[in-house]
């Protein structure tokens, strides 16, 4: 526990999210509060969401979090994305928008996330960075309720705030969706901010609704099952299997269209700790934030973003493992032994080396599909603050977060996510270059760089038809490969949960019922 000293006071010109007003330490008086320090790009500052909103229910009455967020990428300097990433991860508390990082220099900062804790006399009273911190939180705040408790200087009552999903409701069609998959079946979307999966035609005409669109881990039928922000899908086309990256589950999911039902098939739903590669029994491993797949033969490739490594499921045996990475953040070519990834969150293949979206070093890398394969570089700086929007060859290349990639007629078709473009890599000679979008974030139709997106993540191609899901702007957009000409697909009767019910189900079919 570090020395009490007295809180810097927070800055009341910032902008601040989730609350009317400002909010003061001053004003806190007689309350215990907990700065975090977060930048949303970060698969950490994800995992301890859930700690800090069990925190702030427990102690509703004497506890007040306050979100910091100090960002790392430009994009993440701008109010209105850091508005949309509180919607999407459902932040119930104030978030302070760190401008410069002034509030982080004031706390002596060094890494995300990190907490500080202030007691009810605005000393500085507890300093702790990393994940896991639950229980050393838990504790340190019961005991100072009941120091102050004791000494009379507790102050109980609750902070009354306006929170942005209150301005803003989630009554889009589609929420956040994270990855599009286009399939010879059709097409799935993972509407991730309604956790559910949507399955359609290519042309927009919705066949299936999985899931029930409450945030859970329940298998069984379509009207059922409950998922928890899915991401990335995999399709076993002869089978009519889906496979779908349960991310918040920290759990894989089996989807049989024609059975329509949904199972469980690797993770515990609890998050791992481990990041050492290791493995066993999917159903008794547990895994941490898978957020793509790619299918080759009977394996199910992973992008397991939380320990910034690869995994293998082997389909027939049943048992999962690390593939490649030591579950260090960086980037290091090699052996899969050897090598280390930084959060990777897409995933794609042309059959000999898989293809990783690298988001927090902004890098696309090759991984060999053989057991002595080697990991390279393909483009982007490989450095954890190397990020930009430059197009070029090889190392010169700067990305800034990419979330998806597909390979298709040859090429890599990159989602630059934070650039709100995409980006297409020759991968014979390293030549990345943009071709969809201004740079700006929006949502126009229109020819290749006359088009606008905003976060697209995820990317799918078949025949001559690409895919993108556009994150922040609710949608899924078509592009025609031929013409680079860019549309929006409408999903008519489509609804989000406890809306409407769709016109298109019938009492017998998938219609979600709600817990």
């Amino acid at each position: 526990m570090t020395p009490r000293v007295r809180a810097p006071e927070l800055p009341q010109n910032f902008p601040w999210l989730n609350t009317d007003k400002p909010l003061s330490l001053k004003q806190l008086k007689g309350r215990v509060v907990i700065l975090d320090f977060w930048t949303y790009c970060c698969i950490n500052c994800l995992h301890i969401l859930p700690d800090l909103k069990y925190l702030e229910q427990k102690y509703q009455d004497s506890l007040t979090v306050i979100g910091v967020h100090s960002a790392k990428f430009d994009n993440e300097q701008e109010s209105e994305n850091i508005r949309q990433a509180i919607l999407r991860y459902d932040i119930e508390h104030p978030v302070l928008v760190d401008v410069d990082f002034r509030v982080w220099q004031e706390y002596a900062v060094r890494a995300w996330p990190s907490f500080m804790v202030i007691d009810p006399q605005s000393y500085v009273v507890g300093c702790f960075s990393g994940e896991g911190k639950r229980q050393v939180l838990d504790d340190l705040v019961a005991k100072l309720i009941q120091e102050h408790r004791e000494k009379g200087t507790i102050n109980f009552s609750e902070v009354s705030l306006t929170l942005e999903k209150q301005r803003q409701p989630l009554i889009t069609p589609l929420a956040f969706p994270g990855k599009v998959l286009a399939t010879s079946a059709g097409l799935f979307i993972a509407d991730s901010g309604h956790h559910r999966l949507v399955m359609s035609s290519c042309d927009g005409e919705v066949l299936h609704l999985i899931g029930t669109g409450k945030a859970g881990l329940t298998d069984g039928a379509f009207s059922e099952a409950q998922f928890s922000a899915p991401q990335g899908m995999a399709f076993d086309t002869e089978n009519q299997l889906l496979y779908v990256a349960d991310t918040e589950n920290h759990a894989l999911r089996r989807v049989d269209i024609q059975r329509q039902v949904v199972e469980t098939i690797a993770g515990t739903g609890e998050q791992s700790r481990n990041i050492s590669p290791h493995g066993g029994a999917a159903l008794t491993t547990a895994l941490n934030s898978p957020w793509d797949l790619e299918k080759a033969g009977n394996s199910l490739f992973i992008a397991m973003a939380g320990p910034h490594q690869i995994w293998q499921l082997d389909l027939e045996k049943g048992i999962v493992k690390t593939y490649a990475g030591i579950g260090a953040e960086g980037c290091i070519d090699g052996t899969l032994a050897e090598c280390a990834f930084a959060q990777p969150s897409g995933i794609t293949t042309n059959g000999k080396e898989l293809f990783i979206a690298d988001s927090e070093i902004s890098s696309i890398r090759g991984v060999e599909l053989e057991q002595t394969g080697k990991v390279r570089t393909v483009c982007g700086s490989g450095s954890l603050f190397g990020f930009g929007d430059i197009d070029g060859q090889d190392i010169d290349v700067r990305l800034q977060h990419c979330l998806g990639v597909e390979y298709a007629h040859n090429h890599l078709w990159v989602a630059d996510t934070y650039n709100h473009k995409i980006k297409l890599v020759n991968l014979t000679t390293g030549n990345c270059q943009t071709v969809l979008g201004d740079g700006s974030a929006g949502l126009q139709d229109g020819q290749g760089k006359n088009a606008r997106f905003f976060e697209p993540s995820g990317l799918s191609a078949i025949n001559s038809f690409l895919y993108i899901s556009d994150t922040n702007n609710h949608a899924i957009r078509r592009v025609d490969l031929n013409t680079l000409e860019v549309t929006t697909l409408q999903f008519s009767g489509l609804c989000a949960p406890d809306v409407c019910i769709p016109p298109y189900l019938s009492a017998t079919s998938s219609q979600p019922t709600q817990k």
